[in-house]
């Protein structure tokens, strides 16, 4: 299986790169990761609504510019579907199982996703009606696809 994080703005503190780097040598064992930084749009607090969507916008263009039209693709969105993390491994299996075998996951910048990557996306999925920083995010997803991983696998995990 192919999974791709494709992911806005780059990861700037050391302990999130080597969190990420760990878990990225464990996923190695079970698909071919690759991550894809796009760049982030210069985003000051104090943008005007037409602004804001000129950068979501900017940063959906990059986003889509990585998703190849064979890959399902998962939108990491606030209003999207909540699953444990069981569910996650069932949904990772099922795309498997049905021969996708390209998965790319969208994760958006500080002000989110356009409507662009949001139609494109096969499927949306939340994790929390929180907010999270887009770099603790990717740790995040990352850590859960290796814990699906190691349920489909039957493999022990922490519960």
């Amino acid at each position: 299986m192919n999974i791709s994080i494709i992911a806005v703005g780059k990861l700037k503190e050391k302990y999130f790169k080597e969190a990420v780097e760990e878990y990225s040598t464990r996923l190695s064992k079970y698909c071919r990761l690759e991550i894809i930084e796009v760049p982030d749009e210069k985003a000051p607090e104090n943008l005007s609504p037409a602004q804001e969507l000129i950068v979501i916008q900017k940063e959906g263009q990059g986003i889509l510019r990585y998703v190849k039209d064979d890959t399902y693709t998962i939108a990491l969105d606030i209003q999207g579907k909540k699953l444990s993390s069981e569910g996650l491994a069932d949904f990772i299996n099922d795309l498997g199982i049905k021969g996708r075998s390209n998965i790319a996951f969208a994760i958006g910048g500080s002000l989110g996703l356009s409507e662009e990557v949001l139609k494109r996306a096969d499927f949306k999925l939340s994790f929390s009606p929180m907010t999270f920083p887009h770099q603790l995010m990717r740790l995040i997803l990352l850590e859960q696809i290796y814990r699906g991983f190691r349920i489909i696998k039957g493999e022990p995990y922490h519960k």
